[in-house]
């Protein structure tokens, strides 16, 4: 299963602080990695500063925040090697997979002991097939080759383990079929809990205080900080990794996807289409006919979808329970009722149903709470509450389960790319409000969640205007003539023309939507001759008009940028270092395997040893004589060939062939053996760490080439560059449906996209790239612009060495020229980050022959603001 790629930036993040904290701490690691510009601006009002565990100041501990429908279960399965790789530093690691509760520890114990599913196939291939997963009530299945030769993954719920008083508590007691545990052990370690004579209980707590498990904790956001001391130092994980979609602002939040993200990657439905009424009965019956409206859209789709409406009663002491729902369902909705299935604590008709089964004949779940606990099924389209949304409860864990994409790809009919709910709610517009505030607590930012609802018209008795949010009228170019039998047949023909026959011979044209050159002309060649000059009169006032209405992007105005491109092998290609790599026939082998003393050191002392990394010590202590004598003496299995396999298989990349890696590697470590003097016994005690620096000395190499395919292909004398306005850019309408507009008080007249379709800024809506909009927007030169949104897949962009850059706003101005503009605040208008995408674009403006300019705008430049300098490179 491929990652999304907001979930291999997770990753990542993850990575990097463990890594770092391996040298410098995890305070220092946070700290730092939260300090970065582009972090800082994720993490927003969720940035602080790093708190320790009470018990545990050294060991790592940090959050990762996922809206709901993030896929926070896979993410943890993937963390598990991460966290290997770059802290735990042992080949099979202990985990500790704590759930909120227990349900959800069942079906994820399930799951990943499943080897088809998904969760099971990313540990399967970390581990190659080296796993073990225990539901923590079967723990004295445990046994001592399991931990040796596996990673063992025990699932348990925090309930389990926080506790003040141990007794009565399995996990924390005396257990004889432990034993086999505890025989090689010393008979006293720090830290254990012992039995009344002074023995080691034999008990699950003490094992996993001796093997130091990894935490990995699912959506329980007071979990961690809600352990005591003591339970921490029970337990003494080697680090703690929480994932949950809300959490407190004291639990070292490392990383924060946004709602955005999901829904570009197709893994949401969004935005929620809401329908409010005075009735629950009105209610019901609309989403019943919401449903039906899906279920036919859904039969022209390429996969089985097969829409449910999630139906929350009310609890039993109220009116709308789940028995008087479900009667109302069958005698006044007709509903058969096999198509009904109740999900509650006393009738769980859900269980042993697979809902994606076509032959499946579910197509309404009533519920009360019963499903905000592990219940996912992306066929649930609809959700209906007959409570008035402020009073009832877990509607955000109702709701999220509605918002899941089916197949986690976007559906070709737009209905099935939305949610749906319908909310009995007498006072119009109070449900909106009352939604956005369930989905905030879901994960969503409060502007994320306004810009997701969208009310739909009230009253409309048509179902399929649900679909459609309360959009202006487009206008209608409306123009009588008088018509033959002939012309109006021929006029009929036309997309988009309507006639409507008046008295006298006379007749209307009616032309919905956006008139362009090319329509206009094609209409007026149906007309008589005598009839032409006067609706070309009534398209000229029908423009003007419109004009005030409809954005650029409306009235199709065409708005097309020039890609930059390169001749390879005799034939152009556009300029991307990626594409350069291709055509470059590169080896590893013509590269040093060699680590010099300051790349990579091993020192020994008394009771440790260090291992010198750039510069950055890494001190490992020895809990025993046997463990620092292994420092210099042969093991068994402990061979130069085995450290080069294992190696191979931390650090293969799929652009460097395997043989010549296996060669690379034997290189290497021959260097370190033969020419540093460094025991083989040292490097396989210090084999993740030298695998990280093999990683870093890799990719080294792979920029090294990039940045010579990049000046070879683009700025060597010998470079063929051009731009090509054939195979241009194209800025488009609804380019941006994805993303989070700018609701400020500010009303742009030149946005490409509207006013309304503006794409939020990044930083505060008053920062300084929000100014430098309004000083292009002020230009009487510029015919529209448009904010470009960074790394989105319909954005421009130009090539760097190292990725791409996509610069803040491009214009259109009224001699037809492009412009491009990069706004860089004082702190990085001098970087080689800054320089790199200024000599890139000089050099499209360069190739452009004077039909496009590109500057680099700062916020005060040669006692210049930033009108000045727009307006001084128009002019040039």
């Amino acid at each position: 299963m491929k990652l999304k790629q907001y979930q291999t930036d997770t990753l990542s993040i993850l990575r990097r602080f463990f890594e770092e904290a391996r040298v410098a701490g995890p305070k220092q690691a946070y700290e730092a990695i939260t300090k970065e510009p582009d972090q800082a601006k994720r993490l927003g009002r969720y940035r602080g500063t790093y708190t320790a565990l009470e018990a545990l100041p050294n060991v790592p501990y940090v959050c990762l925040r996922l809206p709901t429908g993030g896929g926070k279960t896979i993410l943890g399965a993937h963390a598990i090697s991460t966290a290997r790789d770059a802290w735990v530093e042992k080949e099979y690691p202990m985990v500790l997979w704590l759930v909120p509760s227990n349900t959800i520890r069942l079906q994820t114990a399930e799951a990943l002991k499943n080897p088809r599913h998904p969760y099971r196939q990313a540990m399967d291939e970390a581990f190659v097939g080296r796993v073990r997963v225990f539901d923590i009530g079967d723990f004295t299945n445990i046994r001592p080759h399991d931990i040796r030769d596996h990673c063992c993954i025990v699932v348990g719920t925090i309930q389990t383990l926080r506790v003040q008083n141990t007794e009565g508590r399995k996990v924390y007691a005396h257990n004889e079929n432990m034993e086999p545990h505890f025989t090689a052990l010393p008979k006293s370690l720090p830290g254990l809990e012992t039995l009344e004579n002074g023995g080691v209980k034999f008990s699950f707590a003490n094992l996993m205080h001796i093997h130091r498990p990894l935490m990995i904790v699912d959506e329980a956001h007071n979990a961690v900080t809600g352990l005591t001391r003591d339970m921490q130092a029970r337990v003494n994980p080697s680090a703690i990794i929480e994932f949950t979609a809300t959490p407190r602002l004291n639990s070292n939040i490392l990383h924060s996807v946004t709602a955005q993200e999901l829904k570009l990657e197709e893994m949401i439905k969004l935005p929620i289409m809401l329908k409010e009424h005075d009735t629950w009965q009105n209610a019901v019956n609309g989403a019943i006919a919401a449903r039906a409206s899906l279920a036919a859209a859904a039969e022209t789709d390429a996969d089985y979808i097969r829409p449910i409406i999630l139906f929350q009663a009310q609890p039993r002491n109220q009116e709308v329970t789940v028995a008087a729902l479900k009667k109302h369902l069958m005698e006044v909705e007709q509903i058969p009722e096999s198509k009904i299935a109740v999900a509650t604590g006393d009738q769980r008709e859900l269980d042993g149903l697979d809902l994606f089964d076509r032959n499946c004949p579910i197509e309404y779940v009533i519920t009360v709470e019963a499903l905000k606990e592990g219940w996912d099924c992306s066929f649930a389209y609809v959700f209906c509450s007959v409570s008035r949304i402020q009073s009832a409860v877990d509607v955000e864990q109702l709701l999220g389960r509605v918002l899941r994409m089916p197949y986690a790809k976007r559906r070709r009919a737009d209905a099935l790319n939305r949610a749906y709910a319908f909310l009995s709610e007498p006072s119009f517009g109070e449900a909106a409000k009352a939604l956005a505030d369930k989905l905030v607590a879901m994960g969503f930012e409060e502007d994320e969640a306004k810009d997701n609802i969208t009310p739909v018209q009230p009253d409309l008795g048509d179902p399929a205007t649900l679909f459609g949010p309360r959009e202006r009228p487009r206008p209608t170019l409306r123009h009588n003539l008088s018509a033959t039998p002939e012309v109006i047949a021929a006029l009929t023909q036309h997309e988009g023309v309507t006639i409507h026959e008046k008295e006298g011979g006379q007749v209307e044209i009616a032309v919905a939507g956006p008139l362009d050159a090319a329509r206009e002309k094609a209409i007026a060649e149906t007309l008589p001759e005598t009839a032409r000059q006067g609706f070309a009169d009534a398209v000229a006032a029908f423009r003007a008009d419109a004009q005030a209405l409809l954005s650029p992007a409306e009235m199709q105005e065409p708005f097309a940028v020039p890609r930059l491109v390169s001749e390879i092998q005799g034939k152009l290609e556009f300029a991307d270092t990626d594409v350069f790599m291709e055509f470059r026939d590169w080896s590893l082998l013509d590269h040093s395997p060699r680590m010099a003393e300051g790349e990579f050191a091993i020192r020994e002392t008394a009771r440790s040893f260090e291992i010198d990394l750039d510069g950055n010590r890494i001190t490992y202590q020895f809990s025993d004589e046997l463990e620092q004598l292994a420092l210099d003496i042969d093991v068994a299995g402990w061979t130069p060939e085995a450290l080069v396999l294992w190696l191979d298989r931390q650090a293969r990349q799929p652009d460097i062939h395997q043989g010549e890696l296996l060669r690379w590697l034997r290189d290497l470590v021959g260097h370190l053996i033969t020419a540093r003097g460094m025991h083989i016994a040292a490097l396989m005690r210090c084999k993740f760490i030298l695998a990280r620096k093999v990683r870093e000395k890799l990719a080294a190499i792979r920029q090294q080439e990039r940045d010579g395919v990049y000046q070879r292909y683009l700025f060597a004398p010998e470079a063929k560059v051009g731009v090509s306005f054939d195979d241009a850019f194209t800025f488009k309408e609804g380019m941006y449906w994805d993303q989070r507009r700018y609701r400020g008080r500010w009303r742009p007249r030149k946005h490409f996209l509207g006013a309304d379709n503006l794409p939020a800024f990044d930083g505060t809506e008053d920062g300084e790239e929000f100014q430098c909009a309004q000083a292009i927007d002020s230009l009487p030169t510029v015919k529209f612009w448009i904010r470009n949104v960074a790394r989105h897949p319909n954005s421009f962009w130009l090539p760097t060495a190292r990725d791409k850059f996509y610069p803040d706003f491009v214009a259109m101005l009224d001699d037809g020229r492009t412009l491009v503009v990069e706004y860089k605040g004082a702190h990085l208008a001098d970087g080689a980050d800054t320089n790199e995408k200024r000599l890139i674009g000089e050099l499209w403006e360069r190739q452009s022959q004077g039909r496009a300019l590109f500057i680099v705008v700062e916020k005060s430049a040669a006692a210049r603001d930033v009108r000045t300098q727009l307006s001084d490179k128009i002019r040039t």
